[in-house]
């Protein structure tokens, strides 16, 4: 039956701010890491300044890359995907602007503060309290925007994919304010209400699962909406959609301490956080396995279908570190790569392989449509695109495994006499090489988004976005 509805059924414009917002934070973050690794190639692109070190801008990379880049693409998805499966629209546009420009304003605020010192010292978590508070205002908003939205839903089933996004967005406001639980003494210095090994125990709790929810739970929402969205198939198994889903969020809070082997915190703690990072793995195969199989029927669009490319080749990439990292978090071989490059060498095959490339294939395939467009404006250049972040990928991971392997070998060698065979300089000098091969691979990456940002841009300027809402006012009717 036909319903009378707003002329726009749908609210577009926050979702066509983020996506814009992800491919800007994208260029600027991943510029910067192509930056900071040439910096360990050439010493003196740290200018000799404070502000340019490489201890003042990697911080700032992680944080554009993780929450501004993979932030504005979480919340343009999870707003797309949550009004088209509920067929309503988001509960308050004002509150959703009030995350679009608060969230912004986070990262500015990063921005600004990071390169001029004013850190907690925690990874992922460095932002200093008046930002730490402005973001968990920000991410509580979101929540109501979220579950507000699902709670007037027109449909009587909640979408998997939305079960995925709630739990991100839940654990990581959890993880956020926990950790960042702090005595201020000054605007920008702040010391952790916890200590010692506690304080190492919570930072890693929620720096785990800052990969384990932000990046990995929000993104799987992601891949269950988009991927048979592109593929034009059903997903695999609904059932085994939902085992992942359990398995999934009740396993990934216990892997902290993986991150913690051979320190002073407790050893059953380790060997707890090493037993759960093992079981992990069924889960997050479970998952891969659930996307790949999508595709069943379906194979033969990869060869014309860049964008299904990018969507398929994410999860291959999610399913090789989700076996890696349980494998890493084995002491026996976390005594060979903690501290080494090979660590560096695995966050990057999540983060590029995984999360930069389903987020590009989601974007891909969405800012058509909240423009009123067809389609891309070139696939040609999202083919492009598509050979120059694989290719870059491998590039960053392969060389940052040999480096990290030969560090691990290097630094545990020992003469007859118990002395160490090489000096630590000797060990740095053997990575160079790597170094050459890790900032090539990141500058393939990066270029790659030059190339959406072109292909993006055409698409806006020809759009009408008008028409997208027309359509989706026609879609929710109809479908009503």
């Amino acid at each position: 039956m036909s319903t009378a509805i707003s002329p726009t059924a749908y609210n577009y414009k926050v979702v066509r701010q983020f996506a814009i917002m992800t491919v800007v934070w994208g260029i600027l973050g991943m510029g910067l890491g192509v930056f900071i690794a040439s910096q360990l190639v050439w010493p003196q692109l740290n200018l000799d300044l404070p502000w340019t070190s490489f201890g003042r801008l990697r911080p700032l990379h992680t944080n554009l890359v993780i929450f501004a880049f993979g932030g504005c693409a979480l919340f343009a998805t999870s707003y797309y995907v949550v009004q088209r499966t509920c067929q309503t629209r988001l509960i308050s546009d004002s509150l959703a602007a009030f995350t679009f420009w608060g969230w912004q304003a986070v990262i500015v605020g990063a921005l600004i503060t990071l390169p001029l010192g004013y850190t907690t010292t925690k990874e992922y978590a460095e932002l200093e309290w008046p930002i730490a508070i402005l973001l968990a205002i920000v991410w509580v908003t979101y929540g109501v925007v979220f579950f507000g939205t699902i709670v007037k839903r027109k449909t009587k089933h909640i979408y998997v994919g939305n079960w995925f996004y709630g739990a991100f967005i839940v654990v990581t406001a959890m993880l956020h304010i926990v950790n960042h639980m702090s005595l201020p003494v000054s605007l920008f210095k702040s010391y952790s209400a916890y200590s010692g090994a506690t304080d190492a125990m919570i930072q890693w709790w929620y720096g785990h699962n800052a990969v384990g929810f932000f990046l990995t739970t929000g993104f799987l929402g992601m891949m269950y909406y988009f991927v048979p969205k592109q593929a034009e198939r059903p997903i695999y198994s609904y059932r085994l959609s939902i085992v992942h889903f359990w398995a999934l969020i009740t396993l990934y809070i216990w892997a902290g301490p993986h991150h913690l082997h051979y320190t002073a915190l407790p050893d059953w703690a380790q060997s707890l956080g090493m037993a759960m990072s093992i079981i992990l793995l069924a889960p997050s195969w479970g998952g891969m396995i659930n996307g790949m199989m999508t595709l069943s029927g379906a194979w033969h669009k990869l060869r014309t279908d860049p964008i299904l490319r990018f969507l398929v080749v994410s999860l291959a990439f999610y399913g090789m570190s989700t076996f890696e990292g349980p494998m890493m978090a084995i002491k026996t071989v976390n005594s060979l790569s903690h501290y080494t490059d090979w660590t560096v060498g695995h966050v990057h095959a999540g983060a590029l392989g995984w999360v930069a490339m389903i987020s590009i294939g989601a974007l891909y395939h969405m800012i058509p449509k909240v423009y009123g467009r067809e389609q891309m404006h070139s696939t040609g250049l999202i083919n492009a695109h598509f050979w120059l972040a694989t290719i870059g990928t491998v590039l960053y991971i392969a060389s940052m495994w040999v480096n990290g392997i030969t560090q691990g070998l290097m630094w545990r060698a020992i003469n007859d006499d118990g002395t160490l065979t090489y000096s630590f300089v000797e060990a740095l000098q053997a990575s160079h090489p790597g170094y050459i091969v890790r900032a090539l691979g990141g500058a393939f990456f990066a270029s790659g988004m030059l190339l959406m940002a072109y292909n993006v841009f055409r698409t806006v300027r020809a759009s009408k976005p008008a028409e997208a809402e027309a359509a989706a006012q026609i879609a929710v009717v109809g479908a009503h």
